[in-house]
C-alpha cells in the first residue's frame, strides 16, 4: 500500500510543476508589458527599461522560468503584487484559510446530505422520495452557479433581509457562499449514491445476507452500502475540481475575500504573480484533497491493495 501513496505523491510533484510552468508560459505569452503595468500609463520608455532590468523581464525566457519555479518551490516567494506592491504569501495567508474553509465545508455538505438522500432514494425506489430526488438533481445540476447566487441574493438579501448581501462580518454571511457552492454537488452525489446503490441491491451478497435472516438494517450500513461507496468516492474526485473551480465565481458574486476573488482581482488587473501565484494553490489544493480522495478510494477497494501486493511478491520472487 505504501507503494500506492509514494507513486501517488510522485505525481502530486509532478502536476504541481506542470501546472506552474503552464500558467508561467501562457502569461508570457499574454501581450502586454508588466514593466509598464507597475509604473503606470505616464512612464517614459528609460523608467520602463529600467523597471525591466528590476524585475528581470531582460532576461532569457529559460532563465526568468527557472528563476520562478526556484523561488515558489524552494523559497515559497511567489512575488510581489504589481497593483499593491505587497507581498502575494502574505495575501494567500489571510485568503488562503476561508477558501479552504469555503470548499472544505460545501464538501461536507455534499457527502453528509447527498449520500443519504441517495440511499434513502434507492430504497424506495419509484417512490415520492426518489422522483423528487431526481427531479432536484436535474434542477440543480442544470442550473448555472452564478445565477443561483444571484438570485439567493435577491431572495434573502434584497427581498427578505434575512442574510447579508457580501462580506465576512458573521458567521451569516457564509450561509449563500455555502449554500450556492454544494447544491450542485449534493445534487450529483445523491444521484451517483443512488445509481450505485440499485446496483449493489441486487448483488448476490445482499440476497444472501437477507437470507440469513440479518436486520435491514444491517445488510444496508454493514454490507451493501461500503460495496456501493466505492463507485462514489471515485466519483468525488471529479466533484472536487467543481468545487474549488466554483469558489471562484461564488467569491467574486458575494464579495467574498478568498484566492478566487484575489486571482479575478489579479486578473482584471493584469497582475501576473497574483494570477500565477492563485492559480497554483487552488491546483494544489485541487491536487492534494484528489489525492486524499484517491487514498482513500484505495482503501475501500482491494483490488488495489492487491495489485502492489502481487507486484511486490512478483519483485522478489524474480530476484530469487
Amino acid at each position: 500500500m505504501w507503494k500506492y501513496i509514494l507513486k501517488r505523491i510522485l505525481w502530486l510533484i509532478v502536476i504541481m510543476l506542470s501546472v506552474a510552468i503552464v500558467i508561467f508560459v501562457i502569461l508570457w505569452f499574454v501581450p502586454g508589458n508588466p514593466a509598464q503595468i507597475v509604473l503606470g500609463s505616464g512612464a517614459t520608455q528609460a523608467d520602463i527599461l529600467r523597471q525591466r532590468e528590476i524585475m528581470g523581464l531582460d532576461k532569457p525566457f529559460i532563465v526568468q522560468l527557472g528563476t520562478y519555479l526556484s523561488d515558489v518551490f524552494l523559497h515559497l516567494d511567489f512575488g510581489n503584487s504589481y497593483i499593491y506592491g505587497t507581498p502575494v504569501i502574505n495575501e494567500f495567508a489571510t485568503r488562503l484559510p476561508r477558501t479552504l474553509g469555503l470548499g472544505l465545508i460545501s464538501m461536507a455538505l455534499n457527502i453528509i446530505i447527498g449520500i443519504p438522500l441517495g440511499v434513502n432514494a434507492a430504497i424506495h425506489r419509484n417512490s415520492f422520495q426518489d422522483q423528487g430526488l431526481l427531479i432536484m438533481a436535474m434542477v440543480f445540476i442544470s442550473v448555472p452557479q452564478f445565477w443561483l447566487a444571484l438570485m439567493m441574493v435577491v431572495l434573502f438579501s434584497v427581498k427578505l433581509g434575512w442574510l447579508p448581501p457580501y462580506g465576512i462580518t458573521g458567521w451569516q454571511c457564509w450561509i449563500m457562499p455555502v449554500l450556492a457552492n454544494s447544491l450542485s454537488g449534493i445534487a450529483m452525489n445523491a444521484r451517483q449514491t443512488r445509481s450505485a446503490v440499485l446496483e449493489t441491491i441486487r448483488a448476490d451478497f445482499v440476497t444472501t445476507a437477507r437470507a440469513k435472516g440479518l436486520s435491514e438494517r444491517v445488510v444496508i450500513y454493514k454490507h451493501m452500502l461500503p460495496n456501493a461507496l466505492i463507485p462514489v468516492v471515485n466519483a468525488l474526485g471529479m466533484q472536487l475540481a467543481m468545487v474549488v473551480g466554483g469558489t471562484v465565481v461564488i467569491e467574486q458574486v458575494f464579495s467574498f475575500p478568498g484566492i478566487g476573488q484575489y486571482l479575478l482581482t489579479g486578473v482584471s488587473s493584469r497582475d501576473y504573480p497574483v494570477i500565477r501565484g492563485s492559480v497554483l494553490i487552488l491546483a494544489m489544493f485541487s491536487a492534494v484533497i484528489t489525492l486524499l480522495v484517491d487514498l482513500f478510494y484505495a482503501y475501500l477497494d482491494p483490488r488495489i491493495k492487491a495489485q502492489y501486493v502481487n507486484y511486490g511478491a512478483k519483485k522478489k520472487g524474480g530476484k530469487k
